[in-house]
């Protein structure tokens, strides 16, 4: 039986990522800071794990086989968070997952994680520890698959993607719920190969856009 550990998954993308894999009959490890922000959701194919992940959480992959990192630190703090959960966080779950030997690492990291420096002064830190956390994953050995999503909305979902960078900054959206969707995907649909992929609304399915 496979199981999923979803690392974040009280967050605005994780949790929305958490019902739908139980909604679809996977088994999951919830990973939390506080259990009770899962409190509306219950199922029997749900293991909430509690751990802070400036700390050790090495037994939250005990008995996975994928794991998803959607955890973030948040608009509204500091540099020091960002870089002990966007980065340092993210590095060690990739360290976990490869002592566990998991099949496969479905990161979610960010549009301009490529290039950093090219980014907006204030969003630079964030860039920058996502640009590291990634290339840490990259050299880790493990199967990946890396989202780098657009500007995230709360809108509904339109179930609509591309992977083809729109020319106006504006255009350059995804909802949370889309990218929800697109995790699952990732998820139960492995590309044979690692990869990386950019990914906004647009008017494909994305079974054609993530291969």
């Amino acid at each position: 039986m496979e199981r999923t550990l979803i690392i974040g998954a009280s967050g605005n993308i994780g949790k929305q990522l958490t019902q739908l894999m139980l909604n679809d009959g996977h088994h999951i490890n919830a990973l939390v800071r506080d259990k009770s922000k899962l409190s509306d959701i219950e199922h029997p194919n749900m293991t909430i794990v509690e751990a802070d992940l400036t700390k050790d959480f090495n037994h939250a992959f005990e008995n996975c086989s994928n794991v998803v990192f959607a955890a973030g630190s948040g608009g509204h703090t500091g540099a020091d968070k960002t870089m002990l959960i966007d980065l340092w966080a993210a590095c060690r779950a990739a360290d976990y997952a490869k002592n566990h030997q998991l099949k496969h690492f479905v990161m979610v990291s960010s549009i301009g994680a490529d290039s950093p420096s090219s980014g907006p002064e204030e969003m630079q830190p964030y860039l920058v520890a996502k640009h590291m956390a990634d290339e840490h994953l990259k050299q880790s050995g493990l199967h990946y698959s890396i989202i780098r999503p657009g500007s995230l909305t709360d809108k509904e979902p339109t179930n609509r993607f591309t992977s083809d960078r729109p020319a106006k900054k504006e255009q350059a959206i995804i909802t949370r719920a889309d990218v929800a969707q697109a995790l699952l995907y990732c998820v139960t649909q492995p590309s044979e190969a690692s990869c990386i992929t950019e990914l906004f609304n647009g008017d494909k399915n994305i079974a054609d856009v993530i291969k």
